[in-house]
């Protein structure tokens, strides 16, 4: 009792939490600042180029946060490229990217495609005939924005600003490259360098905590409310920005910029400064399958786990189905690596026969980021009408027929999404990776990881477009899944 409260009482693990909390509601908000616009402007507007945006403001998803980290520093950083090429300009040195600023900055590009996702899908799917409504009473675009979209975007914004939150108060990658002390690298240190593991355990609580705060706010806030449609669909048309369409293109350019054209543009430097030097690039065949199939493994398994789970949460509502969905966001807001060093526990000693074994690790992806399905699930169950199952029941047939023939297809678009945010995270995942991946199972992120901690930036350089193409090829197949269905 002594030794845990000692520990959560330290100076060090108090001033970590602060900074944990401060980091997350930051991002958290600035994500939804970003993501609900970008995705209004995307799916529901005649912004230039719209269906490119909606990939290209995606893609920040693949980017690893390390890598991140990293890019930041390289283009921002003291004696970065920033710095170089406005040196003939008189300014001799910017402000610092370390500490929470740079981490806030990183973070809120990385992550706001959490929400953008599930926001876009869920504009995609409203009713019509309500936004022509609202424009017979007189409403103007903005006005119907305000009183008829955002309050049916509820639980897509919701749902993507927890998996944010759990995403931030787990957070080791960018934080520590950014020298701004969160919990989790204080956690790290403890489990790799003092071999403390009980005060490593501790220092966890307070993030189980957070995020079964979370959730249950989350709970509480949703109410009763259903977003379906009450009778067939509306046709839904864009709406003409006039004078505000190149400001909004220039809104999305300038995201997409700092979300992806600078970490590529960094990356390309490199890659290329290291083909000059004649550098090894380091690149792996071997690596892109295995993280091609580990992802996708884990995506499938996530998704038939947030299944039931979510039928439970929305269309059974009840104190077990409750306890069960809060259950299923522990694997996103405890650490990768506690996840990790349990797994290799329990599996070393109680199952042998799966002991690094590729099964380990699928099973472990999908616990860490079964809620990033989960979510999306949901909000697909709360946006199918519910009538449209009762006939098919009164019609005869059993309730897996009408699941498979009614509910199933309207689901489509939205856990497709939530598979994409699986497999997304799973390609990038390190932490997981290092410590259960089968001994010669090489993937993108342990690569890419291997050379930067030793400052190989060359060699991580094509990895890391590699990857960026790969989770570009899964964006690209969502899109077209969503457009046919």
């Amino acid at each position: 009792g002594s030794g845990i409260e000692e520990a959560l009482t330290d100076s060090a693990a108090v001033r970590a939490l602060g900074r944990t909390l401060l980091l997350t509601a930051t991002v958290t908000g600035s994500c939804v600042a970003l993501a609900v616009p970008l995705a209004w402007i995307t799916a529901r507007t005649d912004v230039p180029l719209a269906r490119l945006w909606s990939v290209l403001l995606v893609l920040p998803l693949a980017i690893p946060s390390f890598v991140g980290g990293f890019v930041m520093i390289s283009a921002f950083g003291p004696g970065g490229m920033a710095q170089d090429l406005l040196e003939p300009l008189g300014v001799e040195r910017l402000p610092s990217i370390y500490g929470f600023g740079g981490a806030w900055l990183v973070l809120s590009l990385l992550s706001y495609p959490y929400i953008y996702l599930q926001a876009s899908a869920a504009l995609s799917r409203m009713d019509g005939t309500l936004e022509e409504a609202a424009r017979s009473l007189g409403k103007n675009g903005w006005t119907t924005f305000l009183h008829v979209h955002l309050p049916q975007l509820r639980p897509a914004v919701a749902a993507g600003g927890i998996l944010i939150a759990l995403y931030v108060l787990s957070e080791f990658g960018a934080v520590s490259m950014l020298h701004y002390d969160t919990l989790t690298p204080l956690i790290y240190i403890e489990y790799t360098t003092r071999f403390d593991r009980s005060t490593a355990a501790v220092l966890g609580l307070p993030l189980i905590a957070l995020a079964a705060l979370f959730v249950t706010v989350d709970g509480l806030t949703r109410g009763s409310a259903r977003y379906h449609a009450r009778g067939a669909r509306g046709r839904q048309r864009r709406l003409a920005l006039g004078r505000w369409r190149w400001p909004a293109f220039a809104f999305c350019g300038l995201v997409v910029l700092l979300g992806v054209g600078v970490p590529v543009g960094v990356i390309l430097y490199w890659l290329v400064r290291g083909l000059r030097a004649g550098t090894d690039t380091g690149f792996v065949v071997e690596a892109i399958g295995n993280s091609a199939r580990a992802s996708a493994l884990a995506a499938a398994v996530a998704a038939l786990g947030a299944l039931p789970i979510a039928l439970l949460s929305a269309r059974h509502r009840g104190w077990f189905s409750g306890l069960l969905e809060k259950l299923s966001y522990t694997g996103q807001a405890l650490p990768a690596i506690t996840i990790a060093l349990a797994l290799v526990f329990f599996t070393a000693n109680y199952t042998t026969r799966f002991y690094q074994t590729l099964t380990v690790l699928v099973i472990a992806y999908a616990v860490r980021f079964l809620p990033e399905v989960l979510g999306a699930t949901r909000t697909a169950l709360l946006q199918v009408n519910p009538n449209g199952e009762e006939a098919a029941r009164s019609l005869g047939a059993g309730p897996v027929r009408t699941f498979l023939r009614v509910t199933a297809p309207q689901m489509v678009p939205g856990v497709s999404a939530g598979m994409l945010l699986v497999f997304l995270s799973a390609v990038k995942e390190l932490p997981i990776t290092l410590l259960l991946s089968p001994i010669g199972f090489e993937t993108l992120a342990t690569d890419i990881w291997a050379s930067t901690s030793e400052a190989f930036f060359t060699r991580a350089a094509l990895p890391s477009l590699i990857l960026l193409a790969l989770s570009g090829g899964a964006v690209l197949l969502m899109l077209r899944r969503e457009r046919l269905s």
